[in-house]
């Protein structure tokens, strides 16, 4: 028999809120997190607003503000919502067997401290030519190169297996809107398996950057509305996504050690899918090819029929292309069952949290 994969713990970091039960509050209100863009001067740039994290602490994260005041935003987001979800979990105590519990992550590429690093290459160049002793010297002292590259992506995962004392799988995946979601697959996949007992999995991750603010909008993915409505999936007059950052983690466990610790059980995980669009890097397949093969081998691998389902959250990014095909993809599954099936999406109000937004979805659908 298949073992089991539940869900017993969650944490997110989100535009509405830290607290699972805040953002669910929020989303209910419904409430925007959409508003002009505070981490850096937008004002120069045609896309002025963002779904920002604000209302946290950074001591979430830890008990030496200054030390983690040097990592990236998508570090401290993942992190602080790997506690929250460990301590949801009644985990506070290591499992006793450290090789049964893993680490799985989707998370994505962050941007160097160009402030920092202009100031050091200002030094290393102040003789009119590049002094890589001088670069080098400057940067160890500071702080800013050292043996944890602060932008590397995989670098959440392997904090959290040392501060949980995780020696089971690890692992991190990007693969843009849907590393967070794979992370969650794998991870399932790998208690299923009999390698681990407990994952921590989900993702983070935040492009509220001018770089990443450019690099869309120069792809015409995002919105100029520039106004808090601005995120509008499905809509007639939707005109892109607008950019969002935080981190969701949950705790997959397997269903009879969870029973028992006598853990509280969120919602069972029953079925994964993966499924490549084989067309283009930034577009889906104009007939929502790749979609569909995701969802029916979800379907197979939860032993569903289509018409078992009752709810869907969509990607839903609100940009023309990709909320169309969604639409055709989810169609070519469900019939004409896809018109009674009630379907929305979580971006409206929190924006796109890139890597991290299948985790941030699962989290909703189970507070539903």
């Amino acid at each position: 028999m298949r073992r089991r994969v539940v869900v017993t713990g969650l944490g997110c970091v989100t535009p509405l809120g830290a607290e699972v039960q805040t953002l669910w509050q929020r989303l209910v209100e419904g409430r925007s997190a959409i508003g002009p863009i505070a981490l850096f001067d937008a004002g120069s740039f045609p896309v002025q607003i963002a779904a920002e994290v604000r209302d946290w602490d950074i001591s979430d994260v830890g008990e030496d503000p200054q030390r983690w005041k040097q990592e990236p935003r998508q570090t401290l987001f993942a992190v602080a919502a790997a506690k929250k979800a460990v301590h949801s979990a009644g985990l506070e105590e290591a499992p006793s067997d450290p090789l049964r519990f893993g680490v799985s992550l989707g998370c994505g590429e962050t941007y160097p401290d160009f402030e920092r690093f202009g100031r050091l290459m200002a030094l290393a160049v102040g003789g009119g030519r590049f002094q890589s002793e001088t670069f080098l010297r400057e940067s160890l002292t500071n702080g800013y190169l050292s043996c944890e590259a602060p932008w590397e992506p995989n670098l959440p995962a392997s904090y959290l297996a040392g501060m949980f004392d995780a020696h089971g799988p690890n692992a991190n995946y990007t693969a843009a809107c849907v590393s967070s979601s794979h992370a969650l697959g794998e991870a399932a996949d790998i208690i299923r398996r009999g390698e681990a007992d407990i994952m921590l999995a989900g993702g983070a991750h935040s492009m509220i950057h001018p770089f990443g603010l450019t690099g869309f909008h120069r792809l015409s993915v995002l919105s100029t509305r520039n106004d808090h409505t601005a995120m509008r999936p499905f809509d007639r007059d939707r005109d892109g996504f607008v950019l969002g950052e935080g981190a969701a983690v949950v705790v997959l466990e397997e269903l009879k050690h969870a029973r028992k610790r006598g853990a509280e059980i969120w919602g069972e995980l029953t079925g994964f899918g993966s499924a490549q669009n084989a067309f283009r890097i930034t577009d889906s397949h104009p007939e929502g090819r790749g979609i569909s093969d995701c969802v029916n081998r979800a379907l197979d691998d939860a032993r569903l029929n289509p018409d078992q389902i009752d709810y869907v959250n969509a990607h839903g990014t609100g940009t023309v292309d990709n909320d169309r095909v969604e639409t055709l993809g989810l169609r070519k599954v469900f019939g004409d069952q896809a018109y009674k099936i009630p379907v929305s999406s979580t971006k409206s109000m929190v924006g796109h949290l890139t890597t991290a937004c299948g985790a941030l979805d699962l989290v909703v659908c189970l507070m539903s």
